[in-house]
């Protein structure tokens, strides 16, 4: 039985469609839904933070304070001693006190900067 060209197209475009729905809902089954409001305290990501410039460094500081939270996922945050900043929602997870780990900076004026 001989099979046509446009039918091996076909049947190629449905088994990528497929595909890509499973891939879909496996990444958004893993997306956690964080709710932040005024007031919470968190650790902020630091992206900028080279790889080579500390294997073993942390990649997070804080805590901060989040003084405002826009539409879209963007968060204010304010620190002690500097003016407040607006970041990305999804560079901050939820601080819930006690001591720092060890390995989170305090401060972001210590990270080394971008040239």
């Amino acid at each position: 039985m001989e099979v046509s060209l446009t039918e091996l197209r076909d049947q190629a475009y449905e088994n990528s469609l497929i595909y890509k729905e499973r891939t879909k809902k496996l990444h958004d089954s893993k997306i956690k839904n964080r709710i932040f409001n005024v007031g919470d305290r968190v650790l902020l990501f630091n992206s900028r933070l080279k790889i080579f410039s500390g294997k073993l460094k942390t990649r997070w500081s804080g805590p901060f304070t989040i003084t405002k939270v826009f539409p879209y996922g963007t968060i204010e945050l304010s620190q002690p001693d500097g003016p407040n900043f607006k970041v990305n929602g999804h560079r901050v997870k939820h601080y819930f006190g006690g001591d720092l780990p060890p390995k989170v900076v305090q401060d972001l004026h210590t990270l080394p900067k971008d040239e």
